[in-house]
């Protein structure tokens, strides 16, 4: 599964995308995350469902211990790993 993603709230300056990068590395998923000027989050990511799902529920409720997740909205790019990935690891974009 193929996703992208926009986390809003306050997920700048609190380690974010430190804490969304180990949780990727942990599920063995594959892309990028990197701040935004308007105060977002963005990113893609791909992996197994199961795995993506898990990625999701991160991003949407968990994130970093001094964020604050107001919204995430996630937009499923593609079903299948194997279509357009890629991705070899997961980065953090500057």
């Amino acid at each position: 599964m193929i996703i992208s993603f926009e986390v809003h709230g306050k997920v700048q300056k609190v380690f974010f995308r430190k804490y969304t990068k180990q949780a990727a590395d942990k599920l063995g998923i594959f892309g990028w995350v990197e701040n935004t000027r308007g105060g977002t989050v963005i990113g893609e990511a791909c992996g197994p469902a199961d795995k993506m799902e898990k990625f999701e529920l991160f991003l949407s409720r968990k994130g970093s211990p001094k964020s604050r997740i107001d919204r995430c909205d996630i937009t499923k790019l593609s079903s299948y790993i194997e279509q357009e990935c890629n991705y070899t690891d997961f980065i953090i974009r500057r």
